[in-house]
């Protein structure tokens, strides 16, 4: 221990021989930090919480492009939460082993000093905590040094990369879906996938491999004047002006032209720009038989308001009836407020990207806690409502919810908060129990639905803006190993949005998905 102290204080050493320290208040502690392994002091950010974690560990905050697991010092440290945070609240910025790590403190009280010979070592406990914690006594203000290093690997445990399972392994989920060719009838290449959303109360779609991406609706749209009432104006994204129709206009539907919570931003075609859609909430993924998509009466194709749909798809045996949507007639809407803007004809963004690879991924995103997750759009089979009555699966793992037969298939169901240690929905709240949504995952002919409170959309994300996950257990290390960060309107410019990434791999693989150890580490 002797060599590993003489290491840290020579880190922090001056030139004068002096060591500098960041001193903070935590309860009725006074704790130094070693300046050199300080990297910021921040006002408490916005917290996303990450499942699978310590206790201590109250989320995850971005800085400056990468997603910092931030820690309640008082937590880590044994003693009593500190409560609510306050306006002296702040968030030390610490380096470990590589990756920035956050440590919320009451207050910052500020930056000491001290010669080595004034600083004594730690024989006994001081104040209630572990010596294995603390780094030695400064004789100038009563402050305890703190070792970062063994107080951050105590909250995080063993740093080993979990080992990857093999895809396809797992006896439990094999035996639940079918074997393999067994999904086939629900993810089978013929099928047409719809994202459907809904606007005052109908429901809409599109294709899949039309939608780029879904975007949080903006606050203000800029309006283009003389423009037709469906034409709202344009909202920027990541520099570029992007088109938006409405569709409550467009069809006319009860409600103010601006309404709306999401932006569903159609992908562009033959060199044209890309335009969006103003819908009140994205609901599902369907995957349906072609036959099952009819045409528009020709009755109603001569009207011009119809003009905009490409069919009407009769979902759920044809009880539910869809309209699918035209990206080719939404491409002309779009390039018509883009020639008021004056734009003539520029796309969303450039054909060769400024900056960045120009590389992609586009990800299923859905709602969990209050957090967001995102999964492989590859991985990702459809998304459908959530049954009202799921039919228990006797000496299944505590996680599993029941089964669910989808057009003869059946496959687990996992309960998401149940897996990640999240506290269970409460049915009464408004985006709870009754407005969840299952997503079906597959790959090789394994099928699983995972039960997520509701589903936020598509997004393509560059690839510069996917990280790894802070590694906190290993639990959470098998199952969510990356991270997209993001601001919160869709803009990749430093913002505050964070997305959870999960494994698809290893959500097929039941059998170790039951070793899990789901209790905090």
């Amino acid at each position: 221990m002797a060599q590993e102290v003489a290491g840290d204080r020579a880190a922090t050493a001056e030139a004068d021989g002096a060591l500098a320290f960041v001193t903070v208040a935590v309860g009725d502690l006074r704790l130094a930090l070693p300046l050199a392994a300080v990297r910021a002091v921040i006002r408490l950010p916005e917290l996303v919480r990450i499942p699978l974690g310590p206790p201590s560990l109250d989320g995850l905050a971005q800085w400056h492009g990468e997603a910092v697991p931030v820690l309640d010092l008082a937590r880590a440290l044994g003693r009593p939460d500190g409560g609510a945070a306050t306006r002296e609240t702040r968030v030390v910025l610490v380096g470990h082993r590589g990756q920035p790590v956050g440590l919320r403190v009451d207050a910052m009280a500020g930056i000491l000093r001290s010669d080595p010979d004034r600083i004594d070592p730690v024989t006994q406990e001081k104040g209630g905590l572990d010596p294995a914690m603390l780094d030695g006594l400064l004789r100038d203000g009563s402050v305890t040094i703190l070792k970062l290093d063994a107080l951050i690997d105590r909250q995080f445990g063993d740093h080993t990369e979990a080992e990857r399972p093999e895809r396809g392994a797992g006896g439990f989920g094999r035996a639940a879906a079918g074997e393999a060719g067994t999904g086939k009838a629900a993810a089978g290449p013929d099928r047409q996938a719809l994202l459907v959303f809904e606007v005052a109360g109908q429901e809409f779609a599109l294709p899949v491999d039309r939608v780029r991406e879904v975007l949080p609706a903006p606050r203000e749209v800029a309006r283009m004047a003389r423009a037709k009432a469906h034409l709202l104006g344009v909202m920027a994204v990541r520099d570029r002006l992007l088109p938006l129709v409405g569709l409550r206009a467009l069809f006319g539907l009860d409600g103010g032209q601006g309404a709306g919570r999401r932006v569903v931003v159609v992908r562009s075609g033959a060199g044209e720009a890309p335009v969006g859609v103003l819908v009140d909430e994205v609901r599902e993924i369907l995957r349906l038989d072609p036959a099952l998509i009819d045409p528009v009466p020709p009755l109603l194709a001569r009207e011009p308001e119809f003009e905009d749909l490409d069919g009407i798809a009769r979902a759920d045996g044809g009880r539910r009836l869809v309209s699918v949507l035209s990206a080719e007639r939404l491409f002309r809407h779009g390039a018509a407020i883009g020639a008021e803007a004056g734009g003539e004809g520029d796309g969303m963004e450039p054909a060769q990207p400024a900056e960045g690879s120009g590389i992609a991924e586009r990800f299923v995103v859905f709602r969990l806690a209050g957090a967001e997750y995102g999964l492989p759009v590859s991985a990702v089979r459809e998304v459908l409502r959530r049954p009202d009555s799921i039919t228990p699966l006797p000496n299944a793992p505590d996680f599993v919810a029941g089964v669910l037969t989808l057009r003869g298939e059946v496959l687990p169901l996992i309960d998401q908060r149940r897996l990640l240690n999240l506290p269970a929905a409460a049915a009464s709240l408004s985006g709870g129990l009754e407005r969840g949504r299952v997503v079906v995952v597959g790959r090789d002919g394994l099928l699983v639905g995972l039960l997520v409170d509701g589903l936020s959309g598509l997004l393509t994300v560059p690839a510069e803006r996917i990280g790894p996950a802070p590694a906190v257990s290993a639990a959470q290390r098998r199952l969510i190993r990356r991270v997209v960060t993001l601001d919160a309107a869709g803009d990749v410019a430093g913002g505050t949005r964070l997305i959870l990434l999960m494994d698809a791999d290893s959500l097929l693989d039941m059998d170790r998905l039951a070793d899990l150890l789901v209790t905090p580490q």
